[in-house]
């Protein structure tokens, strides 16, 4: 199994931050070489840790202002072709598979409530699909983040050979721990 880092933690985050962010910068934010940072983002993207780059969009920006999840109920052995039905239709953002009362937990994106409408009925002219059920998103009081994550898995790593994992002792760490510009 991959393991990172707390420098790989680091160079994640600011990729999170902002994923056009050029090796260059980070390095020099990092405190470390410019080969450093290219050579372990092009570990985690061969490791699969780091899956790709992706622009952050305003959907009410873009006039859909509205997101719901919406569960459905299903005939299990139909789930695949369900999936595929599910893919075609452009207002769903995510599906996920989940274990409990509901199947699966589809992310939506709409225009109003007729538009929920609609999209609900093609998800339950969908073969297999028995019922779904919908909760409105009124606000993201916390965005989609991995960052507070990557510090807590790497709390007790160094950045790599040239920088063991941190001493105990926070008075010692803050005067190792390397300088963000």
């Amino acid at each position: 199994m991959p393991t990172i880092d707390r420098l790989d933690a680091e160079i994640l985050s600011l990729l999170s931050d902002d994923a056009r962010a050029g090796v260059a910068e980070m390095a020099q934010r990092l405190s470390v070489s410019r080969n450093t940072v290219q050579l372990r983002m092009n570990r985690l993207v061969d490791q699969g840790i780091l899956k790709g780059f992706r622009p952050v969009i305003d959907l009410a920006a873009i006039g859909m202002p509205i997101q719901a999840l919406v569960t459905v109920e299903l005939d299990q052995r139909l789930l695949g072709p369900i999936v595929q039905g599910l893919a075609q239709l452009p207002e769903v953002l995510e599906v996920k598979i989940q274990a409990g009362r509901e199947d699966i937990l589809v992310h939506v994106a709409i225009s109003s409530l007729e538009a929920l409408q609609v999209v609900t009925a093609s998800i339950v002219a969908i073969e297999g699909v028995r019922k779904t059920t919908s909760t409105f998103s009124v606000a993201s009081a916390v965005p989609f983040r991995v960052q507070p994550l990557l510090r807590k898995l790497t709390e007790d790593t160094g950045w790599g050979r040239s920088t063991p994992a941190l001493p105990p002792d926070p008075d010692a760490r803050r005067s190792r721990r390397p300088t963000r510009q």
